[in-house]
């Protein structure tokens, strides 16, 4: 199994850590932020020497891919690339939705039925939302979404969605549909990039590291439609 070390600065909250053989070993989290600019550098430094002191070499740098906060992604992802540079290994990325889904997908209190909808914030009403099934298939495209009433209505009727991430809490008393279910404190970390890493890894999906870009905010709302039709076909 691979040894790859992961960073996420998607959100204010800012992790590193370093997973080998389908567990995490070492991890460096903050939820204090934004202060990604201050502190990654001290995270990486960090991992370096735990691979070091335990003989490792780092078979791949995995960086969340967005969509989140502009100047967090860059950060995290100019990180990613500089490692990647000077340790000669294949660069990642992670979607950020898919990283939330990932730690509701294992949560004892999500029935197995239940669809995952991750929220990041995009102020006012505004969210960059998916909404997936337990294999990380979409059942709703990800994209930029005004949210009112009628939100995932489609998938509502018919199944359990779970809502959650930064954005999710100012749509609990506008999604008010009874299959609907809010789960708190849900926020994409590192350590949680393990499944997700380690299979692009194995299927050898890799990104051009000199050429890779994130899914900054801002241009992702330039490129999806805010009133984009939800059509899910039931």
């Amino acid at each position: 199994m691979p040894c790859i070390i992961n960073i996420e600065t998607s959100t204010k909250v800012c992790s590193a850590a370093v997973t080998v053989d389908g567990t995490v070993a070492v991890q460096k989290v903050c939820y204090e932020g934004p202060s990604h600019a201050s502190l990654l550098g001290g995270y990486v430094k960090e991992l370096m020497r735990f691979l070091k002191d335990n003989r490792l070499k780092a078979d791949a740098v995995a960086v969340s891919s967005g969509p989140g906060s502009y100047t967090g992604l860059r950060i995290g992802v100019s990180m990613a690339k500089g490692l990647c540079f000077g340790l000669d290994v294949p660069l990642i990325s992670v979607t950020t939705t898919q990283l939330l889904a990932v730690e509701v997908m294992f949560n004892d209190s999500v029935s197995e039925d239940a669809l995952l909808c991750p929220m990041i914030d995009a102020r006012r009403m505004e969210v960059y939302s998916a909404v997936y099934d337990r294999a990380l298939s979409e059942r709703v495209p990800l994209g930029a979404y005004i949210i009112d009433g009628e939100s995932f209505k489609d998938v509502l009727d018919c199944n359990k969605v779970v809502f959650f991430g930064d954005g999710s809490e100012k749509c609990k008393s506008v999604i008010t549909h009874p299959n609907a279910v809010f789960l708190p404190d849900i926020v994409p970390l590192a350590a949680n990039m393990l499944p997700l890493s380690e299979r692009s890894f194995r299927n050898c999906e890799f990104e051009d590291v000199a050429y890779f870009q994130p899914s900054y905010i801002k241009e992702f709302q330039a490129t999806v439609p805010k009133n984009k039709v939800i059509n899910t076909g039931g």
